[in-house]
């Protein structure tokens, strides 16, 4: 897999009265296989780690999202619009169950790329935890130049 597409995600959590945002933007592979598409890109924990995870986000049509994040533990949330899923989230510090419901699903990637948008929440032994929003853009890269950066670097 090449990786020749731009790839811009920000986040957004609130839980409780604090909201956190984080933004990433980074080289990654985004590609079609039958009816769907797949964006693919590498992630480090932290600044100064070189551990390398890798996150796949699959597209089917228009109203699912599965993340699959591969590293020790694994994490594979799904997203689908207006229904609720059980999913094992990998918290750093292990793994536990939480239920993801979809309030908002948009997608407008072609093959060119495009953008997808995402509301969802979070709970607990069906208590609310956090509420999410996930915004990703994906775009042929221009240049190979091109640097990974989060806010700071």
């Amino acid at each position: 897999m090449h990786e020749n597409y731009l790839i811009s995600i920000r986040g957004r959590q609130k839980v409780d009265d604090e909201v956190g945002e984080v933004e990433l933007t980074t080289l990654g592979s985004y590609l079609r296989r039958g009816k769907s598409r797949y964006i693919v890109y590498a992630e480090y924990p932290s600044e100064n780690s070189s551990e390398k995870r890798t996150s796949i986000l699959k597209i089917d049509g228009s109203s699912r999202l599965t993340l699959i994040r591969r590293d020790r533990d694994g994490t594979r949330l799904i997203l689908e619009n207006g229904k609720r899923h059980l999913c094992q989230y990998d918290t750093g510090y292990g793994s536990l169950m939480v239920g993801v419901f979809t309030s908002r699903l948009n997608s407008s990637l072609t093959d060119a790329g495009g953008k997808l948008e995402v509301s969802y929440t979070l709970d607990i032994n069906a208590n609310l935890s956090s509420l999410n929003e996930l915004s990703i853009t994906v775009k042929e890269a221009k240049s190979r130049n091109v640097k990974n950066s989060t806010p700071g670097n």
